[in-house]
């Protein structure tokens, strides 16, 4: 299992799966919901849908990853536990509603938006799936799942051509993000320091591209 002390050489305690996520990990599913949900209610923005929209395409984006993981690990889907990460997608998705930027700001927005979530989910998943106690390979996966699900679902549900297939770096940020993360914890880093470490250089990638 990964991290586990006796595979990896870490002073982890391992925890069981069905415990509450740890405050730092909580932080950043919450950010990466929002940066998410910003991102879905901005493209809702570009095809002019009302508020509706913005709030379905935006709570979809931010939750759509992590819910696709939980399914495909067995888990309980974490939002109908903690209902605090659907209203903040709703709310991130209303504010933006009426605080909608000019074309080409919210183009640039919803890159930026979308790079900030990619980055802080690769670290969620793969932390959740270490949590579920996953093998390495298996954890790696569900960030790469947990980045990029949400992102592919708002661009489906909006007719957008899929930004992982643009040829840009996308699934490859949200490996970098991941493995870095996993690689880390089995190393025995601390926990904060993996976590800014995975977070910061998959954005950096990203970044590059915008």
């Amino acid at each position: 299992m990964v991290p586990h002390p006796e595979d990896c050489g870490s002073d982890t305690t391992m925890i069981t799966p069905d415990e509450p996520l740890n405050t730092s990990i909580l932080t950043i599913l919450y950010l990466g919901d929002v940066f998410f949900a910003v991102s879905g209610a901005l493209t809702a923005a570009r095809y002019r849908m009302d508020v509706l929209g913005f709030l379905l395409v935006g709570t979809i984006t931010g939750i759509g990853g992590g819910t696709v993981r939980d399914l495909l690990l067995g888990r309980t889907v974490w939002w109908t536990q903690d209902p605090t990460e659907l209203i903040l997608c709703l709310a991130a998705s209303l504010v933006t509603f009426f605080f909608i930027p000019g074309d080409m700001a919210r183009r640039k927005g919803m890159l930026w938006a979308d790079a900030a979530g990619l980055s802080v989910f690769g670290v969620v998943g793969c932390s959740i799936a270490i949590q579920f106690e996953s093998p390495f390979v298996i954890a790696v996966f569900m960030g790469m799942v947990t980045a990029t699900g949400g992102g592919v679902i708002r661009d489906v549900l909006t007719n957008t051509q899929p930004i992982i297939m643009c040829g840009q770096p996308y699934a490859t940020v949200a490996l970098l993000g991941s493995l870095s993360y996993a690689s880390l914890r089995c190393l025995g880093a601390p926990e904060i320091a993996a976590q800014t470490i995975a977070c910061v250089s998959a954005f950096a990638l990203r970044a590059s591209a915008i």
